[in-house]
Order: C-alpha cells, then structure tokens, then sequence
C-alpha cells in the first residue's frame, strides 16, 4: 500500500463555526497549502505582510506533505488575498476574538491508498465496517513525537553512537528515550545531550556535523563553543562554558516551543499506553487487532462485548501529570497507575522538580472517537498499473488522526 503518493492523495479541510462579519479587530483567513507546514507557510506570510508574530493566532498544524486547508486570524491584518508559492491566503471578514483551536469543530479528510491488492481493498472494507461498529481508539500517531524523540531509542551499544560516558543510561535502553523522561527523572545533563546530540534520523548534514562536535567535545565547553557555528546550541555551550556542571540551568534555557514539544511527545506516549492498558485489560486479545506505531504495537477493537460498549464509548483519560488530582474512586485510576508502573513514574512524581516552568499539559481526551460520514470507494490505480486504490472520506474531531484510520484498516 502507498500513502500520499502524490500530494492531492491526502487532503483535510478545517470544519469550522466561526462566522467572519464587517465588525472586529482581527481579520480571518483561508489558508490553502501544499508541500508547506503550517509554521512555514505562516511565517512566509508574515514576512510578505510584514507582521509581528505575536498578531497572528490559528487552532492547529496541517499536514505538509498533503492539500490542507485551514484559518488563521491577524489583528489588525490587511483586507486582501495574497498567492505566494503553493500558498493561498484568501481573505474572509472580521472576528471580534483571535481564530484558535476552539474554533474547530472538525477535519475533514478524503485519503486515497494506493498500490493495493484486491484481496487488500477486501481487507480494508472488512475493517472498515469493524471500526463504525467499534469505534476508533484515539492514539496520539507518529507525527505527534517526530524529531522530539531520540533515536538511539533500543541501541544496544550506546559506545557506536559516540555517547559520551557522562550521559550514557545506567542500563542498556529498551525503547523510546525521550527528553522530558529525563527531566522528570532529574538527569538532566543527559536530558541536554538527547537535545542537543542525539542523532535523528532525519538530521540534514549540517545537523551532523554539529552534533559529532557536541559529541566529540562534550565537556570541554570552551572548546566546543569555538568549534560550534551560531546558533541555539552554542548559545547553552556557551552558558555551560560560564557554568560547567549547571546542566538543570542549560536546560532551563531551551527555547520554549522546544521545551513544550518534549513534555507534550512524552505526556501523548504515556496517554498511549494507558489507553493500550484498558483495552487489553477490559477488553482482551481475542476482541482486539495490533496497530503498528513507530514506538510499537498497540491494541484496537474489533469487537466491543455488550457489557463494555457503554464504558469504551464513555472513556475519556487524562492527560497524565502531578496537576491530575484523581478521585480514589475514578474508574480510570487503575488503568494510569499501572500505566505509569511500567515507567517507574507515579502521578504526583510527573513534574519536573525544581523548575516551575515548563509543566506538563492538564486536560482529558475521549479513547474513542468514531469518524462521521465515513465512506469507501475502490477504483483501478491509474498511477500502479494492475493495482486498485480505495479512496476514504470521513471527518475526525480535532486532534484525532487520520493516519490512525489508515493503519487501522491497513493491518
């Protein structure tokens, strides 16, 4: 099977209740996009408007490599459209308050998968009908974790990476090594090194070449900060040059979307596996199907038993974190507990001590969500000859993934 084979294979479009009127400070817009993230896209339009970042405001990041539609506002912005390479801005009236992700009301998406066997697109319709009967179990996908997420995650030899022995793990890494794990573990100098050093798989060549320094001149930070080209992670080195062991300060002073980035990729792994719990647990394997993500399988159900369907339609988590003040008696309770077990984590431990910024975010996420308007049509492949393509359609409430759908009913 092929996903996004061509960009027009995946399009969302923002559903939206904000009506725009003549009247309000902030105008509303249509961004239309293609091969752009939304910070990129956003940016450029800020700089042909020449306008302060602090002005704009949008409710969520779309898809770069698919056709995205989405709105935006700007106080006081300019009354017109603007075209600019892949991009279209059109202009849609006023708001009396900025455009933010409580406007969404959902995305609505038409995915086409292709390159797929008969016998596949047979497969997909059957788990198709699993999940309208079943619902979707509301996993945070890959994208969410990205490049926050060290790739020496599973390595069995930390030495061939040229880790530094300073900030090497006590035992040998089993799965995914995030930096806000650390952080909440008070290690901070490896917290920093995950950061900065580690490598990603994705890293473009002058990505390398500067973590190979930080490697090779790990504390030695007058030397690795001549050696280091301008830029955020000389600018810690430098302040570890003025304060050699004061790794807690160094990571205090990460940029903040950063710091943001890495709390929120490790709270959406531990969300994951407490919903991974309840499902085995209350479930069980023979009502369940394994759904590949790249930090592992994780279970979803084919089938919900009368007796539960109440409660799997009704689940709703918490997104973990020491500012969660359960009820003893909260029916979800176990299901975090044994979740966090697993991390040698408890909830009231879910902080990072010592600094009262950044925390990790306090809020809950229904566990299932069930796509409306959900719809499938095969076709021959015009683009893999021999081949069929089935085209999706359906809307999935804001921060739901259609890529979840995609794995779900491509197992």
């Amino acid at each position: 099977m092929k996903l996004k084979q061509q960009p027009d294979d995946f399009r969302v479009e923002e559903q939206t209740d904000a009506v725009a009127t003549d009247a309000g400070e902030f105008a509303l817009y249509r961004l239309d996009k293609t091969g752009w993230t939304t910070p990129d896209a956003l940016a450029a339009i800020r700089r042909r408007w020449q306008v302060d970042h602090r002005r704009l405001s949008y409710g969520g990041l779309k898809d770069r490599h698919a056709v995205t539609s989405q709105h935006f506002t700007i106080f006081r912005g300019p009354k017109r459209n603007l075209s600019h390479e892949r991009v279209e801005v059109t202009y849609l009236g006023q708001l009396s308050d900025p455009f933010t992700a409580a406007d969404i009301r959902a995305n609505r998406f038409t995915v086409v998968l292709r390159a797929m066997s008969d016998t596949a697109v047979s497969h997909a319709e059957a788990a198709l009908r699993e999940v309208q009967q079943a619902g979707l179990p509301n996993y945070f996908d890959d994208q969410r974790f990205g490049s926050v997420m060290s790739s020496v995650a599973g390595v069995s030899d930390p030495g061939s990476l040229s880790v530094p022995a300073s900030v090497r793990p006590a035992t040998e890494s089993r799965g995914p090594e995030f930096v806000a794990k650390e952080m909440v573990f008070g290690r901070f100098e490896r917290a920093l090194w995950l950061a900065l050093a580690a490598p990603y798989e994705h890293d473009r060549a002058d990505a390398k070449r500067e973590k190979a320094t930080l490697c090779e001149l790990w504390g030695k930070w007058p030397e690795c900060q001549a050696k280091l080209p301008k830029g955020h992670a000389r600018s810690l080195v430098s302040y570890l040059a003025a304060h050699p062991t004061d790794f807690k300060g160094a990571v205090a002073r990460l940029r903040p979307e950063l710091q943001g980035l890495y709390l929120s990729a490790y709270q959406s792994y531990l969300w994951n596996k407490m919903l991974a719990t309840w499902l085995t647990t209350t479930l069980g394997a023979a009502n369940l199907r394994d759904v590949e993500l790249k930090l592992g399988r994780v279970p979803a159900p084919a089938r919900v038993p009368d007796e539960h369907r109440g409660a799997w339609d009704a689940l709703t988590l918490p997104l973990p974190s020491a500012r969660v003040k359960p009820d003893p008696g909260a029916p979800w309770l176990p299901t975090v507990e044994e979740a966090l077990k697993g991390e040698g984590l408890t909830l009231p431990e879910l902080r990072i001590k010592g600094m009262q910024q950044p925390f990790f975010s306090k809020g809950d996420r229904p566990a299932c969500v069930r796509p409306e308007g959900l719809s499938s049509t095969s076709a021959p492949d015009e683009l893999n000859k021999g081949r069929a393509k089935l085209t999706l359609r359906f809307d999935l409430p804001k921060g739901s993934y259609a890529t979840m759908l995609v794995k779900r009913v491509t197992l």
